[in-house]
């Protein structure tokens, strides 16, 4: 990095350059074996900046997975703005994670990031529920546009819902395992299909 960069990066608030390296860390190794030194030493911070802005590192971890659901969140939006009809509105889900999974991971793709968290959490961590109402959120997305292809048929639209989130998921789940997005752009040509037939 050149002396200009490195000032430049040195400006940027600690927050941001933490919330950053635990991001590239937590997806890259997992939540358990990234420590609080190794997400210092990226961040290019003392380790007392982090205590100065996470109360600890559980709090590091949930405001990661805040973070990555406004992430998605945003990339459903940029999609959203495309789309032409509900139809088309169940489709930008679909895109949002092909683009997610399109990043260039230091690792390759792994998968959702918030389910790859959750997996690591017990039971009972308040981070688990960050991961499931975002889960939940993305089928209701779905619902909604349903609702609006299918008017008068709102127990259907919940169903097909559901039916394409578990699709969605089950995709997101085996391209994690081969590194890449081609299993969501495949899931994506099968809802498509789907939503011809209703």
């Amino acid at each position: 990095m050149r002396e200009t960069d490195a000032r430049t990066e040195r400006r940027r608030p600690a927050r941001e350059r933490l919330l950053e390296a635990a991001a590239r860390r937590f997806y890259a190794d997992g939540v358990a074996a990234t420590g609080i030194d190794t997400i210092t030493a990226e961040a290019g911070v003392a380790k007392m900046s982090l205590y100065n802005n996470f109360a600890s590192k559980a709090d590091l971890v949930r405001a990661y997975l805040d973070a990555r659901h406004e992430e998605w969140l945003g990339l459903y939006r940029a999609r959203l703005e495309h789309a032409d009809g509900p139809r088309e509105g169940v489709l930008a889900v679909f895109d949002a994670y092909a683009d997610h999974a399109a990043f260039a991971y230091e690792h390759g793709f792994r998968g959702c990031g918030l389910l790859n968290a959750a997996a690591e959490l017990p039971a009972d961590d308040e981070g688990r529920a960050v991961v499931r109402a975002h889960k939940e959120q993305v089928e209701h997305l779905i619902a909604g546009h349903l609702e609006l292809l299918l008017p008068g048929w709102p127990e259907e639209a919940r169903v097909a819902a559901e039916h394409l989130s578990f699709l969605l998921e089950g995709a997101v789940a085996r391209a994690g395992l081969e590194g890449d997005g081609e299993r969501v752009q495949h899931a994506r040509s099968i809802a498509a299909a789907l939503l011809d037939r209703l």
